[in-house]
């Protein structure tokens, strides 16, 4: 309960500060381009991280390679295996703590994680503006948690910032409360000004022995995929038939829900002797996108992923049945796959013909420095998709 005792703050009481939450590893990515334009501009900000991904690899080195300063808030770590449920609601209640210390006029979260959900719904409760980066995404399946999060939040927020065309016409189509801008995807603010980094400080093509195009990228980790045994059955038989027809080295670091579920499931003595994939421990953002950048094609089930192969041209496979991506679609770089593996290797085939000439669908750099505009009450300009294309 708050100070006055009272279960909502005043806004006269509010501070003039904005919170950014983060709590996973494309949250932070995607707003590190936000947090570090409110730090130039001199907006009074702070960070709140839930605790929902905590490991060295994937996330305090995320902050150490994003050059971000250390979240001013920090709850206990998520109890691992948590349900979406109990790991909601002790987020919602930290959050809702911290909120009520801080007192910023905004809270700005990004995605569909349960990091978020949790985020606007204490901000909601607390009569705090809400903010949605990256709004406005639709896969249209209902067995997807992060489809419940991400449709909940736009309809609970204030500001939607839309990354594409596409998405702002599912908020109107929606009929969300709040008001949508146009800005593009902070993906590619965070590409740009990490990738020159990544060039000059990331040795992980060296260590790996890896040539340019030369070998293929997985990452694996929606719940839909890897909980199932049959459907995690049918990737490994994927990546055994790729091993066994076009001999192409795969790289494949393995996030921990995966690699649980593999052993739980016993396909670990399988994937481990399929020919030509090397298992590696999760690698963070820098060696990560230079992964990306010089891979032939990328085997995913990862949204963020599929982004971010999209910019850096590069092919990708997506092992899910539908995607909230469908720009990728639309342009050409990525193929919906499914996880039946014969399709799964004629994807990967088609994919390694490709010409890397699509238009980048996403945004132009300059979405965290719209955002922090229509924060800041600035002149606001928003993206054309269509004269990014024609120029």
């Amino acid at each position: 309960m708050s100070e006055n005792g009272l279960k909502v703050l005043d806004k006269k009481h509010l501070s003039d500060s904005v919170c950014v939450i983060v709590g996973t590893r494309p949250g932070i990515i995607k707003m590190s381009p936000i947090i570090k334009e409110l730090s130039w501009r001199q907006v009074p900000s702070f960070t709140l991280h839930t605790g929902q991904h905590y490991s060295y690899e994937m996330d305090k080195k995320f902050f150490e390679d994003l050059e971000l300063p250390k979240p001013l808030y920090h709850l206990p770590q998520c109890k691992p295996g948590s349900l979406h449920g109990e790991q909601t609601a002790n987020m919602l209640s930290g959050i809702e703590s911290m909120l009520i210390k801080a007192k910023p006029r905004l809270v700005l979260v990004c995605g569909d994680a349960n990091t978020n959900l949790a985020g606007a719904l204490a901000a909601r409760k607390l009569q705090i503006e809400v903010g949605h980066v990256e709004s406005g995404l639709r896969s249209n399946d209902w067995r997807m948690p992060e489809e419940h999060n991400r449709v909940i939040i736009d309809h609970i927020s204030e500001y939607l910032f839309a990354p594409t065309p596409r998405a702002r016409q599912n908020l109107i189509d929606d009929n969300v409360k709040g008001k949508i801008y146009l800005t593009g995807n902070t993906i590619v603010d965070a590409l740009i000004q990490h990738i020159e980094i990544a060039e000059r400080k990331s040795e992980i093509i060296k260590k790996l022995a890896l040539r340019e195009s030369d070998y293929v990228l997985i990452t694996i980790h929606r719940e839909e995929n890897v909980d199932h045994l049959n459907t995690l059955n049918d990737i490994v038989e994927a990546l055994k038939l790729v091993g066994h027809e076009l001999g192409i080295p795969m790289i494949f670091p393995v996030h921990p829900r995966t690699k649980n579920r593999l052993k739980i499931f016993n396909l670990w003595d399988r994937i481990m002797n399929i020919p030509g994939l090397r298992l590696i421990e999760p690698v963070g953002y820098l060696d990560f996108i230079l992964l990306i950048k010089y891979a032939s094609v990328i085997v995913t089930d990862s949204g963020g992923v599929q982004e971010e192969s999209c910019i850096l041209n590069v092919p990708c496979v997506t092992i899910r049945d539908n995607t909230e991506r469908q720009e990728t679609v639309q342009v050409g770089s990525n193929i919906i796959a499914g996880t039946n593996p014969e399709k799964i290797l004629d994807a990967i085939n088609i994919s390694l013909e490709k010409q890397r000439n699509w238009p980048n669908p996403f945004g132009d750099g300059r979405a965290a420095e719209r955002i922090v505009d229509i924060l800041s009450g600035a002149p606001f300009v928003e993206w054309s998709f269509i004269s990014e294309v024609r120029s």
